[in-house]
């Protein structure tokens, strides 16, 4: 299948890397606003080197469009892309208000066309292992998950020109680091029904426009309670913590480790069954290349993916409600 590939910053090597090692895809074109980038790009992967969106998709017909963008760009390049009757791969958010989730999820049902979300995190062993242990009832159902994200980001991190602006990052650690997190809550514990958050900047004043801190507490579907904190204000990049309580017991994962614990709170460690290879931060997770090929597996065998604008709009959603519900400081409950 022909790709190309829009944004040629730090999460696009992800990218280009499953690509080039996956024998169904074959990488056309490269696209950023930053000649010297794309050409650096293009060059390596043998790829055709784009400067501006519409060009590309006036010269080239690819099969599949990955949009590795600032966050604000995502809904609109995906919505062309898809008009065009091309398939895209998205990296997170998909959309940043409530109203681009409905956006993308109408584009994509009008074009027929197939929409994957990245939250590779769905891919990582522990989480695989935690899921078909829940999803087969020997636990007992979801009573409460707690999740926290605690990574570190300092001035540097910001120096671009849009991670830690309004306009064009759209949030902070909410909508960054721990959106991922937020998937997983959902998907462990069912969809969100209402929320109320609270945000801040702590770490960084006067820096970044956006929350270095945040916590949401949900009540999610079947009456399951839900809370995650997350700040890049702490002083390593530690692995994410998600403990989910069930009716007979906890399961906690922490990286790529994962724990049981039953009723008298006995923990097990429950071993993974292969090594792990990172192409990016050991903290990202690993799925990103097995996100990659089961999107392209999809398309190749006419399923539909998983994380599309409807599942994967989940937790755009529930970001742009927090920041709804923190506004002004009032920290009200929102309704999903």
């Amino acid at each position: 299948m022909k790709t190309a590939v829009i944004g040629c910053g730090n999460i696009s090597k992800m990218h280009l890397i499953a690509l080039n090692n996956n024998p169904e895809t074959e990488i056309i074109a490269v696209c950023d606003i930053k000649p010297e980038r794309a050409d650096t790009v293009a060059e390596k992967y043998g790829a055709r080197a784009y400067y501006d969106i519409d060009e590309l998709l006036k010269n080239e017909n690819p099969d599949v469009l990955h949009i590795c963008t600032p966050h604000y760009l995502h809904t609109a390049m995906a919505a062309k892309a898809l008009a065009k009757g091309i398939h895209v791969l998205t990296e997170k958010p998909c959309s940043v208000t409530l109203e681009e989730v409905d956006a993308l999820r109408k584009a994509q049902t009008l074009s027929g066309k197939q929409v994957g979300i990245c939250f590779q995190n769905r891919y990582n062993g522990c989480v695989q292992q935690a899921k078909k242990i829940i999803d087969s009832g020997t636990i007992g159902k979801v009573k409460a998950i707690r999740a926290f994200v605690t990574w570190s980001r300092d001035e540097g991190y910001y120096s671009d020109d849009w991670h830690g602006t309004l306009e064009k990052e759209c949030g902070g650690v909410l909508i960054n680091q721990a959106i991922h997190t937020v998937d997983l809550i959902q998907y462990f514990g069912g969809k969100c029904k209402s929320l109320t958050a609270h945000v801040a900047n702590d770490h960084l004043k006067g820096v970044i426009e956006v929350e270095d801190n945040a916590s949401i507490l949900m009540e999610l579907e079947g009456g399951v309670t839900a809370m995650l904190y997350a700040t890049t204000a702490y002083a390593e990049n530690s692995d994410v913590l998600v403990e989910i309580l069930t009716e007979n017991g906890k399961l906690r994962f922490e990286g790529e480790r994962l724990f049981s614990f039953d009723e008298s709170g006995n923990m097990t460690e429950i071993k993974g069954s292969s090594a792990i290879v990172y192409h990016g931060e050991s903290y990202w997770g690993d799925g990103h290349s097995a996100l990659i090929n089961d999107f392209y597996d999809c398309l190749k065998n006419g399923r539909e993916f998983e994380i599309d604008a409807f599942e994967g709009g989940h937790a755009a959603k529930i970001v742009a409600a927090s920041y709804k519900s923190a506004a002004s400081g009032k920290s009200e409950e929102v309704q999903l």
